[in-house]
């Protein structure tokens, strides 16, 4: 089998596996309709990530059991790969289910840098982001000296934030933020044009929505989105034997300003698929111009 493909993570220098593993989808059924996870299918799911060669897991304060199984499950192999967490999440029981305010105060982020390491069983996560606020709430919250003074205490080594339109692109101008994750593929690229900036500015990027959840019917793709694949035929331009899936990962993975895209999944066998296709790499160029130019005709283009 031949290794991932790997990447400088921006200014970190963090050598990241261009496939990324997003832990979200091991965060059990408490959150956001998650699906329930049995203990032995987290640790089954993890190690076989880290056998595969993928070596960046990207979780969040507020995704369920996730943390914890990584720390229970992994933290003994936890020289083998980059560990990002995200902060400014609480999770507040509501009954059935956990809701996810956010909370964007000094007090809250320390809490959550504090009870993230525990849960991992590690001192340190080697990327930090904030999970998606406002620049308002950024600045009143004062959450790049937070940062910043978590980092000097050794417990992260590099800071990014999760980000989107509006707010992203003061984001890249600041200079602050070592990465950004942002949401991306062929059927929604609204970001495409930030990507590149946010590179060119000397930071990683972490995509996440890649895929585009997978297609209905087999993953939890959004029907509407999937319209634009129609509208845009883009199963001409499938290889044989290709599937959208597929060329969707290897459109993400064809963009030159992205470094590493995060994937979720509990299943082993999608795991391995998901491997097969990152290693036949990025797109022929003249596929992936092809494809742009017909998601543009068919009204699917950057929005900044």
């Amino acid at each position: 089998m031949s290794e991932l493909q790997k990447s400088a993570l921006g200014r970190t220098g963090l050598e990241v596996s261009r496939l990324g593993f997003g832990a979200m989808e091991i965060r059990g059924p408490r959150i956001w309709g998650g699906r329930p996870v049995a203990e032995a299918e987290a640790e089954r799911i993890l190690n076989a990530v880290l056998d595969s060669g993928i070596n960046f897991i990207d979780t969040a304060y507020d995704y369920g059991l996730s943390e914890a199984y990584i720390g229970r499950y992994i933290s003994h192999r936890r020289s083998e790969y980059i560990l990002a967490t995200k902060c400014g999440c609480t999770v507040v029981n509501a009954g059935d289910h956990d809701e996810t305010p956010h909370v964007w105060t000094r007090e809250n982020l320390l809490r959550n840098i504090d009870e993230s390491l525990a849960r991992m069983k590690t001192d340190y996560v080697d990327l930090l982001q904030l999970h998606n606020p406002s620049l308002e709430q950024t600045e009143e919250g004062g959450l790049i000296e937070v940062l910043k003074e978590i980092q000097a205490a050794g417990k992260a080594r590099w800071i990014g934030i999760s980000s989107t339109i509006p707010h992203i692109a003061a984001y890249i101008e600041s200079g602050a933020f070592d990465s950004f994750q942002i949401p991306y593929s062929a059927l929604e690229r609204d970001h495409e044009n930030l990507i590149a900036q946010a590179a060119a500015a000397g930071a990683g990027t972490i995509i996440r929505g890649g895929v585009g959840r997978g297609e209905p019917g087999h993953g939890l793709g959004n029907q509407d989105r999937w319209a634009i694949w129609e509208d845009a035929k883009l199963d001409e331009l499938l290889d044989e034997g290709e599937s959208r899936t597929g060329f969707l990962l290897r459109f993400t993975l064809s963009h030159p300003g992205m470094n590493t895209t995060i994937v979720g999944t509990k299943n082993p066998e999608h795991l391995a698929e998901n491997i097969r296709i990152a290693q036949k790499g990025p797109l022929a160029d003249h596929v992936y111009e092809e494809a742009k130019k017909r998601l543009l005709e068919a009204g699917q283009g950057p929005k900044a």
